[in-house]
Protein backbone atom coordinates (compact mmCIF):
# COMPACT_ATOMS: atom_id res chain seq x y z
CA UNK A 1 0.00 0.00 0.00
CA UNK A 2 1.44 3.41 -0.93
CA UNK A 3 2.21 5.43 2.17
CA UNK A 4 -0.01 8.48 2.66
CA UNK A 5 -2.39 7.34 -0.05
CA UNK A 6 -6.10 7.95 0.49
CA UNK A 7 -6.64 4.60 2.31
CA UNK A 8 -3.62 5.30 4.53
CA UNK A 9 -4.83 8.82 5.33
CA UNK A 10 -8.27 7.39 6.15
CA UNK A 11 -6.64 5.03 8.67
CA UNK A 12 -4.71 7.93 10.20
CA UNK A 13 -7.97 9.86 10.46
CA UNK A 14 -9.63 6.98 12.31
CA UNK A 15 -6.65 6.80 14.67
CA UNK A 16 -6.80 10.52 15.45
CA UNK A 17 -10.55 10.49 15.99
CA UNK A 18 -10.55 7.43 18.25
CA UNK A 19 -7.62 8.62 20.37
CA UNK A 20 -9.02 12.12 20.84
CA UNK A 21 -12.56 10.93 21.62
CA UNK A 22 -11.61 8.11 24.01
CA UNK A 23 -9.14 10.22 25.98
CA UNK A 24 -11.47 13.22 26.22
CA UNK A 25 -14.45 11.14 27.35
CA UNK A 26 -12.39 9.19 29.90
CA UNK A 27 -11.00 12.36 31.43
CA UNK A 28 -14.15 14.46 31.33
CA UNK A 29 -16.91 11.91 31.77
CA UNK A 30 -15.57 8.81 33.59
CA UNK A 31 -18.14 6.17 34.40
CA UNK A 32 -19.37 2.61 33.87
CA UNK A 33 -19.24 3.05 30.09
CA UNK A 34 -15.45 2.70 30.31
CA UNK A 35 -15.74 -1.00 31.18
CA UNK A 36 -17.82 -1.76 28.09
CA UNK A 37 -15.58 0.36 25.88
CA UNK A 38 -12.41 -1.35 27.11
CA UNK A 39 -13.85 -4.84 26.66
CA UNK A 40 -15.18 -4.08 23.16
CA UNK A 41 -11.87 -2.52 22.13
CA UNK A 42 -10.02 -5.58 23.46
CA UNK A 43 -12.25 -7.87 21.41
CA UNK A 44 -11.80 -5.68 18.32
CA UNK A 45 -8.00 -5.82 18.61
CA UNK A 46 -8.13 -9.58 19.14
CA UNK A 47 -10.42 -10.03 16.13
CA UNK A 48 -8.09 -8.03 13.88
CA UNK A 49 -4.97 -9.79 15.15
CA UNK A 50 -6.33 -13.34 14.96
CA UNK A 51 -8.24 -12.53 11.79
CA UNK A 52 -5.02 -11.74 9.95
CA UNK A 53 -3.61 -15.20 10.65
CA UNK A 54 -6.90 -16.86 9.76
CA UNK A 55 -6.95 -14.96 6.45
CA UNK A 56 -3.37 -16.07 5.76
CA UNK A 57 -4.37 -19.70 6.22
CA UNK A 58 -7.61 -19.46 4.25
CA UNK A 59 -5.99 -17.60 1.33
CA UNK A 60 -2.94 -19.84 1.34
CA UNK A 61 -0.48 -17.02 2.04
CA UNK A 62 0.71 -18.29 5.43
CA UNK A 63 4.43 -19.04 5.55
CA UNK A 64 6.73 -19.85 8.43
CA UNK A 65 9.17 -17.21 7.16
CA UNK A 66 6.78 -14.27 7.52
CA UNK A 67 3.55 -15.27 9.27
CA UNK A 68 4.54 -16.18 12.82
CA UNK A 69 3.42 -13.69 15.51
CA UNK A 70 6.95 -12.53 16.26
CA UNK A 71 6.85 -8.83 15.42
CA UNK A 72 6.96 -6.47 18.38
CA UNK A 73 3.59 -5.11 17.28
CA UNK A 74 2.14 -8.61 17.66
CA UNK A 75 3.27 -8.66 21.28
CA UNK A 76 1.99 -5.11 21.77
CA UNK A 77 -1.46 -6.04 20.46
CA UNK A 78 -1.68 -9.14 22.65
CA UNK A 79 -0.59 -7.12 25.68
CA UNK A 80 -3.15 -4.42 24.82
CA UNK A 81 -5.98 -6.97 24.92
CA UNK A 82 -4.88 -8.14 28.37
CA UNK A 83 -4.27 -4.60 29.63
CA UNK A 84 -7.75 -3.47 28.60
CA UNK A 85 -9.32 -6.48 30.30
CA UNK A 86 -7.33 -6.44 33.54
CA UNK A 87 -5.71 -2.97 33.90
CA UNK A 88 -2.64 -4.67 35.37
CA UNK A 89 -0.02 -1.98 35.82
CA UNK A 90 2.82 -3.97 34.23
CA UNK A 91 0.71 -4.60 31.11
CA UNK A 92 -0.19 -0.92 30.86
CA UNK A 93 3.50 -0.04 31.11
CA UNK A 94 4.42 -2.51 28.39
CA UNK A 95 1.86 -1.25 25.89
CA UNK A 96 2.71 2.36 26.70
CA UNK A 97 6.27 1.92 25.47
CA UNK A 98 5.61 -0.65 22.75
CA UNK A 99 2.47 0.82 21.20
CA UNK A 100 3.67 4.43 21.14
CA UNK A 101 6.86 3.38 19.38
CA UNK A 102 6.48 0.18 17.34
CA UNK A 103 2.72 0.15 16.73
CA UNK A 104 2.57 3.88 16.03
CA UNK A 105 5.40 3.67 13.51
CA UNK A 106 3.67 0.71 11.86
CA UNK A 107 0.65 2.97 11.37
CA UNK A 108 2.60 6.01 10.19
CA UNK A 109 4.88 4.07 7.82
CA UNK A 110 3.06 0.79 7.06
CA UNK A 111 5.02 -2.01 5.38
CA UNK A 112 1.88 -3.52 3.88
CA UNK A 113 1.81 -5.24 0.50
CA UNK A 114 -2.00 -5.21 0.21
CA UNK A 115 -4.15 -2.13 -0.30
CA UNK A 116 -7.80 -1.24 0.39
CA UNK A 117 -10.18 -3.09 0.22
CA UNK A 118 -8.07 -6.19 0.96
CA UNK A 119 -8.95 -8.01 4.17
CA UNK A 120 -5.35 -7.48 5.25
CA UNK A 121 -5.83 -3.69 5.09
CA UNK A 122 -8.59 -3.98 7.68
CA UNK A 123 -6.90 -6.54 9.93
CA UNK A 124 -3.56 -4.68 9.88
CA UNK A 125 -4.96 -1.30 10.83
CA UNK A 126 -7.52 -2.75 13.22
CA UNK A 127 -5.01 -4.23 15.63
CA UNK A 128 -2.30 -1.60 15.16
CA UNK A 129 -4.68 1.33 15.65
CA UNK A 130 -6.44 -0.56 18.43
CA UNK A 131 -3.21 -0.98 20.39
CA UNK A 132 -2.44 2.75 20.19
CA UNK A 133 -5.99 3.73 21.12
CA UNK A 134 -5.91 1.30 24.05
CA UNK A 135 -2.68 2.84 25.29
CA UNK A 136 -3.90 6.41 25.05
CA UNK A 137 -7.22 5.52 26.66
CA UNK A 138 -5.62 3.75 29.64
CA UNK A 139 -2.66 6.08 30.18
CA UNK A 140 -3.87 9.53 29.13
CA UNK A 141 -7.60 8.99 29.63
CA UNK A 142 -7.70 6.80 32.75
CA UNK A 143 -4.43 8.32 34.05
CA UNK A 144 -2.79 4.94 34.64
CA UNK A 145 0.69 6.37 34.20
CA UNK A 146 3.74 4.09 34.10
CA UNK A 147 5.71 4.03 37.33
CA UNK A 148 9.10 5.66 37.75
CA UNK A 149 11.75 3.52 36.10
CA UNK A 150 9.23 1.68 33.92
CA UNK A 151 11.13 2.64 30.76
CA UNK A 152 14.18 0.59 31.68
CA UNK A 153 12.13 -2.35 32.94
CA UNK A 154 10.20 -2.52 29.67
CA UNK A 155 13.41 -1.97 27.68
CA UNK A 156 14.91 -5.06 29.29
CA UNK A 157 11.73 -7.01 28.51
CA UNK A 158 12.02 -5.79 24.91
CA UNK A 159 15.61 -7.00 24.62
CA UNK A 160 14.50 -10.37 25.95
CA UNK A 161 11.65 -10.55 23.42
CA UNK A 162 13.99 -9.71 20.53
CA UNK A 163 15.75 -13.03 21.08
CA UNK A 164 12.66 -14.88 19.79
CA UNK A 165 12.50 -13.26 16.32
CA UNK A 166 16.29 -13.37 16.07
CA UNK A 167 16.28 -17.13 16.55
CA UNK A 168 13.29 -17.49 14.21
CA UNK A 169 15.09 -15.52 11.50
CA UNK A 170 18.06 -17.88 11.74
CA UNK A 171 15.89 -21.01 11.67
CA UNK A 172 13.40 -19.94 9.00
CA UNK A 173 15.30 -17.44 6.87
CA UNK A 174 12.57 -14.90 7.61
CA UNK A 175 12.88 -11.23 8.44
CA UNK A 176 11.01 -10.82 11.72
CA UNK A 177 11.52 -7.38 13.27
CA UNK A 178 13.58 -6.53 10.16
CA UNK A 179 16.70 -8.05 11.66
CA UNK A 180 17.94 -9.45 8.32
CA UNK A 181 16.97 -6.59 6.00
CA UNK A 182 15.31 -3.18 6.10
CA UNK A 183 11.60 -2.91 5.22
CA UNK A 184 10.78 -2.21 1.57
CA UNK A 185 8.72 0.88 2.40
CA UNK A 186 10.13 4.04 3.95
CA UNK A 187 10.43 4.02 7.74
CA UNK A 188 12.66 5.31 10.49
CA UNK A 189 15.07 2.46 9.73
CA UNK A 190 15.49 3.79 6.19
CA UNK A 191 17.65 6.70 7.37
CA UNK A 192 19.94 4.44 9.41
CA UNK A 193 23.12 2.71 8.32
CA UNK A 194 23.41 -0.61 6.47
CA UNK A 195 22.99 -4.06 7.99
CA UNK A 196 23.96 -4.97 10.66
CA UNK A 197 24.69 -1.48 12.00
CA UNK A 198 21.07 -0.34 11.85
CA UNK A 199 20.15 -3.00 14.41
CA UNK A 200 22.35 -1.35 17.04
CA UNK A 201 21.13 2.10 15.97
CA UNK A 202 17.55 0.93 16.38
CA UNK A 203 18.32 -0.22 19.93
CA UNK A 204 19.74 3.23 20.76
CA UNK A 205 16.80 5.07 19.20
CA UNK A 206 14.37 2.82 21.08
CA UNK A 207 16.10 3.61 24.37
CA UNK A 208 15.84 7.35 23.67
CA UNK A 209 12.17 7.01 22.73
CA UNK A 210 11.45 5.04 25.90
CA UNK A 211 13.20 7.72 27.95
CA UNK A 212 11.18 10.49 26.30
CA UNK A 213 7.94 8.61 26.97
CA UNK A 214 8.98 8.09 30.60
CA UNK A 215 9.62 11.83 31.00
CA UNK A 216 6.20 12.57 29.49
CA UNK A 217 4.44 10.15 31.85
CA UNK A 218 6.31 11.53 34.89
CA UNK A 219 5.40 15.10 33.92
CA UNK A 220 1.73 14.26 33.42
CA UNK A 221 1.61 12.44 36.76
CA UNK A 222 3.07 15.45 38.57
CA UNK A 223 0.65 17.76 36.81
CA UNK A 224 -2.33 15.60 37.77
CA UNK A 225 -1.32 15.64 41.45
CA UNK A 226 -3.30 18.87 41.70
CA UNK A 227 -6.51 17.01 40.86
CA UNK A 228 -8.81 15.49 43.49
CA UNK A 229 -7.47 12.09 44.59
CA UNK A 230 -10.61 10.41 43.26
CA UNK A 231 -9.55 11.41 39.73
CA UNK A 232 -6.05 9.91 39.91
CA UNK A 233 -5.39 6.18 39.73
CA UNK A 234 -3.28 4.65 42.46
CA UNK A 235 -1.16 1.54 41.82
CA UNK A 236 -3.90 -0.55 43.47
CA UNK A 237 -6.55 0.96 41.22
CA UNK A 238 -4.38 0.26 38.19
CA UNK A 239 -4.67 -3.46 38.90
CA UNK A 240 -8.37 -3.42 39.78
CA UNK A 241 -11.46 -3.60 37.55
CA UNK A 242 -12.89 -0.36 36.20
Amino acid sequence: MPQFSDPHLAALGVLSMMVATSVWLARRHPGPWMVLFARLLALLILAGWVGEYVADVVLGTWTVEYSLPLQLTDAASAAAVLALWTRRVILVEIIYFWSLTASLQAILTPDLAQDFPSVFYFTYFTYHIGAVVATCFLVFGCRLYPRTGAAWRVYKVTLGFVVLPAVADILTGGNYMYMRAKPEHNSLVSVMGPWPWYIGETAVVAALMFLALQLLADWLRRRDLGLPRSRIASPDQASAPY
